[in-house]
């Protein structure tokens, strides 16, 4: 038999999944593990869906999708993100995995360097290997409070590195890099003549340090923006997000997006118009629900004296259980849920630097956020 590129057996796999897979097989779990919104899709988004589906509007789209969206995306932009592009810039995209992923093929070459956050959303380590180029970690360290440090960075540029990720509000850590910390990560870019990918999922769920895109600090058009409106609008196995690009760069999408998807499914795209422009009472009424969780959480935990990141962005819970992992918290994550019946992220599946540490979805009902949590071991009490 052939075999595989010699690169893909080097693609690692989740760790997220990993323990998605094995709590399917388990009953009575309560699943804190994966990313997924506990609301339902607001009915004007299933409508619109819908109505799609019944007129027939199913054929191909612009390769860069339905021209109503991408308008409605760049008047978004501009309105929410301080961020001034025309059509031509915004591409619509099968979520942000395909959008980080196509930015991503535009910029690294075989054998090229990504400079990768470490804790980090998986795919960017996955998408890297998947292309064969090298990913690179850099470490976010408890004692800066997980926030990316130039010196750090500058330690790790060579002739090869090409690319740095930025994720904020980060998965999994919950952090907002503040205003002042871009404007850092932009003149380092500049410095060493980087692109950069800028992952901003979660845009609209901050919690105290607003959400700034990094693109609209920037000067240069180096930047990548990757959003999505999966986890804004509960619309996770819709699969729509959108690419925002430097100037330019048209003509050259238009032959990558062919040759990757042509376009995203039109009656998705349909929806994706209806909840960007639609009334947004129920994103109002999910933030809230994400942040009394937040307080919730993080109440039950003082109390437990257990150590963990306070989030400002995102729905997730950046845990310490170091004083019970043994120092191999992927494999103390798998007999906690066999044992304790509680689905939880362990770090490591988001790099080294991981390590000891568990990531929770607080999207999640108060019942089963107060369930997961009371079954955390707490550290011993020393007299």
């Amino acid at each position: 038999m052939p075999s595989l590129a010699p690169h893909i057996p080097l693609v690692p796999g989740s760790g997220i999944r990993r323990i998605f897979n094995l709590a399917q097989q388990l009953d009575g779990i309560t699943s804190l593990a994966i990313g997924e919104p506990d609301v339902a899709v607001a009915p004007h988004i299933a409508a619109a869906a819908r109505q799609a589906w019944d007129e027939d509007e199913t054929n191909y789209t612009d390769n860069g999708g339905l021209p109503a969206l991408r308008t409605a995306i760049v008047e978004k932009l501009a309105r929410e993100n301080s961020l001034r592009v025309d059509v031509e810039r915004v591409w619509v995209t099968v979520g942000a995995t395909q959008g980080l992923h196509q930015a991503m093929h535009l910029l690294l070459a075989a054998g090229d360097e990504v400079l990768i956050p470490d804790p980090g959303y998986t795919t960017f380590t996955m998408t890297a290997r998947m292309l064969n180029a090298v990913p690179v970690p850099y470490a976010l360290r408890v004692e800066n409070g997980f926030l990316p440090k130039i010196a750090d960075l500058e330690l790790l540029v060579t002739a090869r590195t090409r690319v740095l990720i930025v994720n904020s509000p980060s998965n999994p850590l919950g952090t907002v890099i503040p205003k002042a910390n871009l404007v850092e990560l932009l003149e380092f870019a500049r410095r060493h003549d980087l692109w950069i990918i800028s992952d901003e999922v979660y845009e609209y769920f901050t919690w105290a340090e607003p959400h700034v895109s990094i693109a609209s600090l920037d000067r240069d058009g180096r930047v990548f923006s990757a959003f999505s409106l999966s986890k804004t609008y509960a619309m996770t196995g819709i699969r729509v997000g959108y690419l925002v690009t430097p100037p330019g760069m048209a003509e050259t999408m238009r032959t990558v997006q062919e040759a990757a998807i042509s376009c995203v499914d039109t009656p998705a795209q349909y929806a994706a118009i209806a909840a960007i422009t639609g009334d947004h009472s129920h994103v109002v009424a999910a933030r809230e629900h994400y942040r009394q969780n937040i307080d919730l959480a993080t109440a039950i935990l003082d109390a437990r004296g257990i150590r963990y990141l306070q989030p400002n962005g995102a729905f997730y819970l950046w845990i310490d259980v170091s004083h019970a992992s043994g120092g191999d918290v992927a494999s103390w994550a798998e007999t906690f849920l066999v044992y304790s019946r509680v689905a939880v992220a362990p770090g490591s599946a988001f790099g080294r630097s991981g390590e000891g540490w568990i990531r929770i979805c607080l999207a999640a009902s108060p019942e089963d956020i107060t369930t997961g949590l009371s079954r955390l071991p707490a550290p011993a009490v020393t007299q």
